[in-house]
């Protein structure tokens, strides 16, 4: 089963998402550290395991490389929440123990997504 990011990740990758733009290690670790203390070795170690994992690409600038998300975040989660239904044994079940427990906005939204992609077999 795909694994959900640890903290350092999805922090790293959150900020990947939000510039919209390539960034080198150098742009992320001046924004970490506006939060917190961080080496660039670590923000350095921790792109270069989401390039392997395959979240990030990267381009060779001079003697760096600027990194830029493969997919979207809504891509990504969409992907974590496949693989958690698909490896959970009996789907009905697992879908109807997360519509259980939807909020009245998460329904909302569940039903607008509908409208846009009905299922397939009971499409408009």
């Amino acid at each position: 089963m795909k694994r959900a990011l640890g903290e350092l990740e999805s922090t790293i990758m959150d900020r990947m998402w939000s510039y919209r733009r390539p960034a080198s290690v150098r742009d992320v670790l001046e924004d970490l550290r506006k939060e917190r203390e961080i080496a660039y070795t670590t923000v350095m170690t921790v792109m270069d395991k989401l390039h392997t994992k395959g979240l990030l690409k990267r381009e060779p600038v001079g003697r760096a490389y600027v990194y830029e998300p493969i997919s979207s975040k809504e891509a990504y989660t969409a992907e974590l929440m496949r693989h958690a239904l698909a490896a959970s044994g009996n789907q009905a079940a697992t879908l109807v123990h997360f519509l259980e427990r939807l909020t009245p906005e998460e329904a909302t939204a569940l039903e607008a997504a509908l409208q846009v992609f009905p299922p397939k077999g009971r499409g408009a």
